[in-house]
């Protein structure tokens, strides 16, 4: 398979799958995973059918996945058009979806949100006098970084649709950066350039690109921290971890998925990026033939990326 159709694959593969496998932990502690899972989460069968995650077929992947595929659907003459993935956006929304997340939910609410996205997404984090940084944009923003230029650029514009924070969109700016160049020039972006790009959007990034760097254990990032579990740092900082420590796209998707906390959101921006990292072709095949609407998942992806890799030819 050419290698950056295997990272391309691998990164949109790895999104949904850890998002699936994630849902089998998401708002538990980790001793309620130990107590759910007492061998560990490691197959979608195991997900315990409660209230929350019954709503679900188990391999299913949530609305993580789903806003990822409607900025997917808003690619067109190489580029992500950022009218269309607004609309799309809108069009999800009002399809009435499970697991919308707060933040995300008001601001899409909003009568005149296809018109003026960027004002309604301001207008809500002014509201919340400029303290809601959640994690809702950095959970679909993988496939930002598949487009062959100006990634930085629509990254920002698609970030601030919903989440006008600058530590929304330094995240997200980290975390396609590093795809983007796992893909398109197969190199890792390092620590010190990583610091470099949180600098420029929030000092407040520093300490978790810091802390993901230097923690010997991803349980160290206490992922499962009960009043922040949708910061976005705390997402960004399990996606560096796993980044520079895990050693593998199976064991990095494992160690997310047992720590709890926002784990569907973790496990998609983490294996997203382990999947452009090591590849499609690295993946144990159990995890994408028991993906939920595999077949259909597959046929939209492929189809993407040969758009992308053909205008990027």
């Amino acid at each position: 398979m050419n290698t950056t159709k295997n990272k391309m694959l691998g990164c949109l593969y790895g999104q949904a799958i850890g998002d699936a496998l994630g849902l089998g932990s998401e708002f538990m502690s980790k001793d309620e995973v130990l107590k759910n899972y007492p061998d560990g989460l490691k197959n979608y069968d195991q997900i315990i059918q409660d209230a929350h995650r019954r709503r679900w077929a188990k391999g299913a992947w949530t609305d993580d996945t789903d806003m990822m595929l409607c900025i997917l659907d808003g690619f067109e003459n190489d580029q992500f058009n950022i009218h269309s993935v607004a609309s799309n956006f809108k069009d999800w929304f009002n399809r009435s979806p499970m697991g919308i997340g707060s933040h995300t939910y008001k601001v899409l609410c909003m009568g005149d949100y296809v018109e003026q996205p960027e004002m309604c997404s301001k207008l809500w984090w002014d509201l919340s006098r400029q303290q809601s940084a959640a994690n809702g944009a950095l959970m679909r923003t993988s496939v930002v970084g598949l487009a062959p230029c100006n990634v930085i650029e629509q990254a920002e514009a698609i970030c601030k649709l919903t989440h006008y924070d600058p530590r929304c969109i330094g995240s997200c700016i980290i975390v396609v950066s590093i795809i983007h160049n796992l893909v398109w020039h197969n190199k890792q972006v390092p620590y010190d350039e990583i610091k470099d790009i949180a600098q420029r959007y929030d000092n407040r990034i520093l300490e978790w690109v810091d802390a993901a760097y230097n923690s010997t254990d991803i349980s160290m990032l206490d992922l499962d921290e009960t009043y922040s579990i949708g910061y976005t740092l705390r997402t960004l900082s399990a996606a560096l971890w796993c980044y520079w420590h895990s050693p593998s796209f199976e064991e990095g998707l494992l160690s997310v998925v047992n720590e709890g906390g926002d784990a569907d959101t973790n496990g998609a921006v983490v294996c997203a990026i382990l999947g452009a990292k090591f590849g499609y072709t690295s993946f144990p095949s159990y995890y994408v033939e028991n993906l939920y609407n595999q077949a259909q998942y597959h046929q939209k992806i492929t189809s993407f990326i040969n758009q992308v890799v053909d205008e990027k030819a």
